[in-house]
């Protein structure tokens, strides 16, 4: 087993810039590990999040030897589903991961190498004596383009475009020919990606060994933490997780022929929320899903909770029966008043309002975030599989952003988030080209809300949240159309959601039925 440093970090020399150098500096790795004396040729890779990265980096460059990885929780492309998400900037994960985890090690090395004892001894007094070279050291005013440059070319980069295209996963599935073991997680960060590795390597890998090798499982936690408590929420025993032992069952199965769980069972298995069991399946997406639409619907005020009995709500209300005539829901959008984030998919560390699983009851209180909830399930009711969200929008702004959230209602009202998705609508049409929104024209927009897998429990509703904020998770939408990244004119938006005969709104979720 060998542990590497990536090029300038810690104890590795260069310069670090995330991502640019791991598919060169991976092949080498590997191709090195494979030439050692005790190497019988075959070289694997494991680890999560960024090592996650440096794995896929390295996948997609073919090292002659590479014959197995294992990802855990990372993500399959770089701007969408790390640095942005529908456009908008994951702004939580990207300032929290640069402060806490990046730049210290920059600036330690920094300080480091400008740490000139020699030439302080000669100081008098000796009380003058320079602790380091201050005039050498990344200077105070401009601390993010010394020690964090990157954040500043991500800012720079809003688009989908060459800069990312370069180090892009998804872009170079076909150019992968190994077996991978992808272990995702429920509430973590890189969910969407994750299981897009799965699902584009298995359709599209560069071998048949690499299209037939696929193995996926899903967790609880990932970023978002360690089981059996995450978040607000016990998951139980069985949601406990050693990533160390299964990654040697996997090379055990890989590397050794081991008769183990790799071999026997099947390709997927899951951590089914609500009853926090584990499943086997033969497929992800499942198969036997159907996705179903549950329509908005409303009087015109679907405006937040309301006074009264736990959990009541506004008008907001889903159905799978389909809008006829119905009043649009509106609501103002206010940057400066931004809708929180409450737990969720967080990292590099929680905000005060908690992650994962949290009561989002606080949240839905606002009058500019629609609530939709469906009447109590009669009986246990399972969605597992990808979530989306089908609206009709208009904004009084040329550019706003749209959030859904997906949430299972336990009876005493406690509002438990299980994913979300965000789109700027500057990006409704292509992450490539961003077009300015008409003020007061309806669009058709589709929102992400990547997946899950839950079961509501008899006496459980299903709600969906919308609203256009959700921060500090992601940056704010000033609303104004003009560059984020320098941009601080503040404008209000009114952005109204239409649930009609000829515009019906729903969510569309995969139930499983039991």
């Amino acid at each position: 087993m060998i542990f590497e440093d990536v090029r300038g970090r810690y104890a590795s020399e260069g310069e670090w810039s995330p991502f640019r150098n791991e598919s060169k500096d991976g092949y080498d790795s590997v191709e090195w590990a494979a030439a050692l004396p005790y190497s019988a040729g075959k070289v694997g890779m494991f680890g999560g999040s960024y090592v996650g990265a440096t794995q896929m980096l390295a996948a997609i460059v073919r090292p002659p030897h590479l014959a197995g990885i294992c990802p855990f929780i990372t993500g399959s492309n770089y701007h969408d589903n790390w640095t942005y998400q529908g456009g908008a900037f994951e702004q939580w994960f990207n300032e929290s991961w640069t402060s806490l985890a990046l730049a210290p090690d920059t600036l330690k090395r920094a300080v480091t190498k400008h740490a000139d004892v020699l030439t302080g001894t000669r100081r008098l007094p000796l009380v003058d004596y320079p602790l380091f070279d201050l005039e050498r050291l990344p200077s105070q005013s401009n601390s993010t383009q010394s020690l964090a440059p990157y954040l500043l070319e991500w800012l720079a980069h809003p688009s989908y475009d060459d800069y990312w295209r370069s180090v892009s996963i998804e872009d170079h599935f076909s150019e992968i020919t190994v077996p991978a073991l992808h272990i995702a997680a429920w509430y973590d960060i890189f969910l969407g990606g994750s299981l897009r590795n799965y699902t584009g390597i298995k359709a599209h890998g560069g071998s048949e060994e690499a299209r037939r090798g696929q193995r996926l499982l899903v967790i609880v936690g990932g970023h978002a933490g360690d089981g059996p408590k995450i978040g607000a929420l016990d998951f139980g025993p069985a949601s406990k997780f050693d990533g160390d032992e299964t990654t040697l069952h996997w090379y055990d199965y890989l590397f050794k022929g081991a008769q183990n769980e790799f071999a026997s069972g099947k390709p997927v298995s899951i951590f089914v929320l609500g009853r926090n069991q584990w499943r086997q399946e033969d497929e992800w997406p499942l198969a036997r899903a159907r996705n179903t639409r549950y329509f908005l619907h409303s009087t015109g005020a679907a405006n937040g909770l309301t006074s009264g009995a736990p959990g009541q709500v506004g008008q907001g209300a889903l159905s799978l029966v389909a809008p006829t005539a119905e009043k649009p829901d509106q609501y103002i959008y206010d940057p400066s008043d931004p809708a929180p984030t409450i737990g969720g998919p967080l990292c590099c560390t929680a905000l005060p309002t908690g992650i994962g699983p949290q009561d989002q009851r606080s949240a839905e209180a606002r009058s500019d975030v629609l609530v939709y909830t469906s009447p109590a399930f009669a009986k246990d009711t399972e969605v597992t599989g990808p979530v989306s969200l089908d609206l009709y929008v208009s904004s009084s702004a040329v550019d706003t952003d749209f959030t859904g959230m997906l949430v299972d209602v336990w009876p005493n009202g406690f509002a438990q988030n299980l994913t979300s998705g965000i789109l700027r609508l500057r990006y409704r049409d292509s992450q490539e080209k961003p077009e300015p929104a008409i003020p007061g024209k309806t669009y058709h927009i589709t929102l992400d809300l990547w997946a899950t897998s839950n079961v509501f429990l008899a006496g459980h509703k299903l709600r969906l949240e919308v609203s256009s904020s959700d921060s500090p998770r992601f940056d704010r939408n000033l609303n104004t159309g003009e560059e984020q990244a320098h941009s601080t004119r503040v404008v209000k938006a009114k952005n109204v959601i239409y649930h009609d005969s000829t515009r019906p709104s729903a969510l569309i979720v995969p139930l499983v039925r039991q």
